[in-house]
């Protein structure tokens, strides 16, 4: 029984899962926003692109 109480009460492992989360969370956000960066830049490029290729059109 003493058994069974020290292993519901340790909380070492719950400690790790939590930072396991954080960082999984904090990694996909990074991926995320530079993706979106990354798409944004590309589109800005295509345009300036496109302008310096046709400087007449409006």
């Amino acid at each position: 029984m003493g058994l069974l109480r020290q292993f519901l009460g340790d909380e070492s492992g719950a400690t790790a899962i939590e930072y396991g989360l954080i960082a999984t969370l904090v990694s996909l956000a990074i991926v995320v926003s530079v993706s979106e960066l990354a798409n944004a830049l590309r589109d800005y490029w295509e345009d300036i692109g496109e302008k310096v290729a046709n400087p007449t059109a409006p």
